[in-house]
């Protein structure tokens, strides 16, 4: 039974799900919007929002809290001075999720994420 286990497994262990949501976060923080499956795009919405919600903050804690998941330096960069200041008045809800369709190969549901442009 799976009592007070909340989230997606993702077919993944704990460290290969953290690890494809660092890589999701990076891709989405330095494009602005990916696509991917939506199981995946539902899980990687709180993982994104809570880095931006440190960004809005701008200290040093929070830069170094968010640098456990986002490791690459010009998208760290990208967190604290782009996002975190153009979304600091705004109390949460930094994201979209659009449904796609289906994917050919597998039938599997796309979804598109993207980070919302207005303040």
């Amino acid at each position: 039974m799976r009592h007070q286990k909340a989230g997606r497994q993702l077919r993944r262990t704990s460290e290969q799900k953290l690890a494809l949501m660092r890589n999701l976060a990076t891709s989405l923080i330095e494009s602005g919007a990916i696509e991917t499956t939506e199981a995946k795009a539902k899980e990687l919405r709180p993982f994104v929002e809570k880095l931006i919600t440190k960004a809005r903050s701008g200290t040093l804690h929070a830069r170094r809290m968010a640098g456990k998941h986002v490791q690459k330096r010009e998208a760290a960069d990208k967190l604290f001075r782009e996002l975190g200041p153009r979304y600091a008045k705004r109390p949460g809800g930094y994201t979209r999720i659009l449904k796609t369709g289906h994917r050919k190969g597998d039938g599997a549901e796309m979804a598109r994420i993207e980070l919302i442009t207005e303040a």
